[in-house]
């Protein structure tokens, strides 16, 4: 179809409010983001929105009144706390939700039995809503899934072809879509983060919680209840990786790659192609250029994007809530001293894999290294061995590791005497020798509760009968000795379920497996 560009003049005006008073579909400026508006009361029109965005149809829309006034007839009620809301920010970048009325259609609603409502600020947009004299239910204007448009320049881009038309009124305020809480339980929730921040909100009508989906993915099986909630959302064709590390170690990490760029703020010392949302500290400047420089990197052509997280506070809790749905949850965590964790099951062929990261240029700590180091001529760990085991465990300086073995495997309570000991020593000695990126090589990661200290963690499983014949070669024992050694660690399911990948070694190409778990994670 022909898409007409429109100013913001009242002929314009006059006429994008009978295009939607029609059934047809306009773009129109907030002081949010660009909205693809449709008459909400006309099923048939908002289904259109569906079809021009490309967007599921069990993701709520929210639908745009003009006056304080046209919201009685969308609800059921307005309980006591949504009207102060209202009478303290209306017109404003917050969404309220409540339970909708018969007037609401289910494709509004997502099929949910609730409605999401707002008032905009920005005048042409009350105006184009008063000249329909309908509510308008009004998304994002752009393809669904990639960086909502803050200019008119962003719609065109997306929406030419697709729709009636798109009044350029300039660029928009906030540039992060409006704040979504839900009224419609006992306790008031956010939904998603925006310009009214959760503190303004408590404000007026006291505890507000957060949504677990504002800052991590959607649990299985839970339905959007907002706009904005889907697992992957706001994205560029290009992959965002967030990582999380102040300015020093931000720029030391990102300058270390190659064939990447780097979102970053402003005064960051980056070598690689960059593009900056902002200052650091500054959470508006960053909500306000957030979009269009995520659309920028697409410009230039950015494969793959660095992107550093920001402050979670005030409104940059609303720019990480975008940020982390762009990056569809791929986070690198700078603050912890260890990128990747390494464990397996003994005989499982954890060194081969351990041989593949080293020559990939990781850095390895050996847990077991480290153990032997702590324990040498002098150090105070053998004083507390001895204090535990008895004062014949050290001989002139020299721990007796095989009498040490004897009396601490004995019973399982020796053993988690020694673990005690030894365990927060060795993590304590890893961490020191630790830079980014590194590998954890332990054998014991669960056991010494090191998983808290990685970011990721793989671990190495092979069948049992593989296993036993690898200890059996690698040792020089009996199978019967080898069972012993397997039976003495965690099942296979445990290593599992507390890992984030698996390498399986029963013959597979593990350096296969191992490049796709890096490509995933770095």
């Amino acid at each position: 179809m022909e898409t007409k560009i429109l100013t913001a003049s009242k002929q314009d005006i006059a006429l994008a409010g009978k295009i939607l008073r029609e059934g047809g579909l306009v773009a129109f400026p907030t002081e949010t983001v660009y909205g693809l508006g449709a008459n909400a009361l006309d099923e048939n029109a908002v289904k259109s929105i569906y079809a021009a965005k490309g967007r599921p149809s069990d993701n709520p829309l929210i639908v745009h009144i003009a006056k304080k006034e046209d919201i009685s007839p969308l609800v059921k009620e307005i309980p006591p706390k949504a009207e102060k809301l209202i009478d303290a920010f209306f017109p404003a970048p917050l969404t309220i939700i409540l339970n909708k009325s018969e007037l609401v259609n289910d494709t509004v609603s997502g099929g949910l039995k609730t409605v999401a409502f707002r008032m905009p600020k920005n005048e042409i947009a009350r105006a184009v809503i008063e000249a329909a004299g309908v509510p308008i239910a009004a998304p994002s204007a752009n393809t669904s899934g990639l960086p909502s448009p803050t200019k008119a320049s962003h719609v065109i881009s997306d929406m030419t072809g697709k729709i009636d038309a798109i009044i350029d009124g300039g660029d928009c305020e906030f540039g992060v879509e409006s704040t979504v809480i839900t009224l419609a339980g006992e306790t008031p929730v956010i939904l998603r983060p925006g310009a009214v921040t959760k503190e303004m909100l408590e404000e007026v009508i006291g505890k507000v919680e957060l949504a677990g989906a504002v800052l991590s993915e959607m649990k299985e099986g839970e339905k959007a209840a907002s706009p904005g909630m889907k697992y992957k959302h706001y994205s560029p064709k290009a992959r965002i990786i967030l990582v999380d590390g102040d300015k020093k170690s931000f720029e030391k990490f990102v300058n270390s790659k190659k064939d990447a760029f780097a979102l970053c703020f402003e005064g960051d010392n980056i070598s690689i192609p960059k593009v900056t949302f902002g200052r650091e500290g500054d959470d508006l400047s960053q909500a306000k250029l957030l979009f269009d420089k995520l659309r920028e990197l697409d410009e230039l052509g950015a494969k793959k994007v660095y992107a550093r997280v920001p402050d979670k506070n005030g409104v940059g809790m609303a720019v990480y809530n975008r940020l982390i749905r762009a990056a569809a949850f791929n986070v690198i965590d700078l603050n912890k001293p260890f990128t990747i964790g390494l464990t397996g099951q003994t005989g499982a062929g954890k060194g081969w894999v351990c041989e593949s990261l080293i020559k990939r240029g990781f850095t390895v700590i050996d847990s077991d290294l480290v153990a032997r180091n702590v324990v040498k001529k002098g150090s105070p760990v053998l004083n507390r061995l001895q204090r535990a085991f008895g004062e014949d465990v050290v001989k002139d300086g020299e721990l007796n590791r095989p009498l040490l073995a004897d009396r601490a495997f004995s019973e399982k309570e020796e053993t988690e005497k020694l673990n005690a000991i030894m365990h927060p020593v060795i993590i304590e000695e890893c961490i020191k020798q630790s830079e980014i990126p590194c590998v954890l090589d332990a054998p014991q990661l669960f056991e010494a509760k090191a998983e808290k200290y990685c970011y990721k963690i793989i671990c190495v499983c092979a069948n049992e009968e593989k296993r036993i014949q690898r200890i059996m070669r690698r040792d020089g024992i009996s199978r019967e000795r080898a069972r012993v050694r397997i039976n003495a660690q965690f099942d296979e399911k445990y290593y599992i379920d507390h890992s984030d990948y698996v390498i399986y070694n029963n013959g597979e190409d593990t350096d296969e497996q191992l490049n796709t778990i890096l490509e995933e994670i770095l």
